[in-house]
């Protein structure tokens, strides 16, 4: 009887040893409890690339550079090709990003494109800096780029041959002048140019030029002078207001049905946000984020 009472302590014993000894184990270890936890951000990481009008160069140069500054782990590539090229590239998925300084047409739109108005842009009208014609409106530009109108004396200039210079077809820069211009394929260049660069400096270096570019392009050149257009000079506060008649907008172009890479999206949603704004402004632009 003695020898079952002790084989039975020792049991008891032996149990009670054990479950202590799993208590221990499950225990919290509570050594790191004083310690705050560390929150560690994910790192923005990627590429973004851009392509399209060259009149959004400045634009999209400031915005990329200080996003870039802000996300290290983050590449902002732009490309030049002009607005319809740059529709295009967003189209067949060659470009994150599509730029275009003109709005969507319904086919583009109908086959699968979004805009997204980053900014506004007027179209300065440049003559040669030499120039003394001052104003010109609406009407008298329009005659003068189809060909109605083809001596500077005509304006209140000095006798001499006037020479349109323009952009290439596919150009947003063409199609916003010549839309609100009513001169749709009906202008009679002498030189068609692939870049806002090149219509000024051939403005710039001919005394009877007339040509048309953006106003973050112009603003600074004393080269080319901006007429104004009906009494109004081409400025970010007459483009902002609407008195300034020959202007448009700045278009992200994206696909409807797919989304953006994170990165691409980051890139997207300062672009589009009042952060950007004096970015914008800085670069000649009149931004529209509220």
């Amino acid at each position: 009887m003695k020898k079952t009472l002790a084989f039975v302590l020792t049991a008891v014993m032996s149990l009670s040893l054990l479950a202590g000894c799993g208590s221990k184990t499950a225990a919290p270890d509570n050594t790191n409890n004083d310690q705050p936890q560390q929150q560690v951000e994910e790192k923005l990481s990627g590429s973004v690339s851009t392509n399209g009008s060259t009149s959004m160069e400045k634009v999209i140069g400031a915005l990329s550079e200080q996003f870039m500054a802000d996300n290290s782990g983050v590449s902002v590539t732009y490309d030049p090709t002009g607005s319809g090229a740059g529709i295009e590239a967003a189209s067949n998925g060659s470009a994150d990003i599509g730029l275009a300084s003109r709005a969507l047409k319904d086919e583009e739109k109908a086959g699968g494109l979004t805009e997204t108005v980053v900014a506004l842009d007027g179209i300065a009208v440049i003559v040669n800096a030499d120039s003394k014609v001052e104003d010109l409106s609406v009407e008298q530009i329009a005659k003068i780029f189809t060909g109605e109108i083809t001596d500077w004396s005509e304006v209140g200039g000095e006798a001499g041959k006037i020479s349109c210079i323009g952009r290439e077809a596919g150009s947003g820069t063409r199609d916003g002048f010549e839309s609100i211009t009513g001169t749709k394929d009906a202008c009679k260049l002498d030189q068609e140019l692939t870049s806002t660069g090149g219509v000024i400096e051939a403005v710039a270096g001919n005394a009877n030029a007339i040509g048309y570019a953006s106003l973050s392009a112009v603003e600074g050149k004393d080269t080319v002078k901006a007429v104004t257009v009906g009494g109004v000079a081409c400025t970010e506060e007459t483009v902002l207001d609407g008195s300034y008649a020959i202007q448009r907008p700045f278009v992200l172009v994206t696909k409807t049905d797919a989304p953006l890479s994170t990165a691409a999206q980051a890139f997207f949603d300062y672009a589009t946000s009042t952060a950007a704004n004096d970015l914008i402004k800085a670069a000649g632009a009149v931004p529209v984020a509220k």
